[in-house]
């Protein structure tokens, strides 16, 4: 696996403005590459599992089951990635955790076809409430 081509997808998520080509280049450099995928430990994230079910609800206009969540976490370049079902359409997510920054794709349809929904998503930081304590 090149690393620089791990760059590129960063540079992709944060700053491409057609996400079906950020979804292209994970797909065609890194997917089904055996390499990619032995470099990584199954793994769980809430924060993830929150976002995916909320973001898949805005998605469908509806609840909508999720199954088939396979999440992998490759700690050297702090990405998670995995393939997800949404009532019967695939779908994948990546995730780099030190940008805080993902994409989810989903089939559009059941049966699934070429047509597919995506979102782009990023981690809040919550701060406090200023407070008059506060010297700054």
């Amino acid at each position: 696996m090149k690393i620089d081509r791990l760059q590129q997808l960063k540079q992709k998520l944060t700053f491409e403005a057609d996400l079906s080509h950020i979804w292209s280049f994970y797909m065609d450099h890194f997917a089904d590459d055996p390499e990619f995928t032995e470099l990584g430990e199954p793994a769980n994230n809430e924060y993830l599992d929150a976002v995916i079910h909320k973001t898949c609800q805005h998605l469908f206009n509806r609840a909508i089951e999720i199954t088939g969540f396979f999440l992998i976490y490759i700690a050297e370049y702090q990405l998670f990635h995995g393939p997800i079902q949404v009532k019967g359409r695939i779908g994948g997510v990546i995730y780099f955790e030190e940008l805080k920054i993902g994409l989810l794709a989903v089939s559009a349809d059941d049966p699934p076809t070429d047509a597919v929904k995506y979102s782009r998503f990023s981690e809040m930081i919550q701060l406090s409430a200023p407070n008059h304590n506060d010297l700054n």
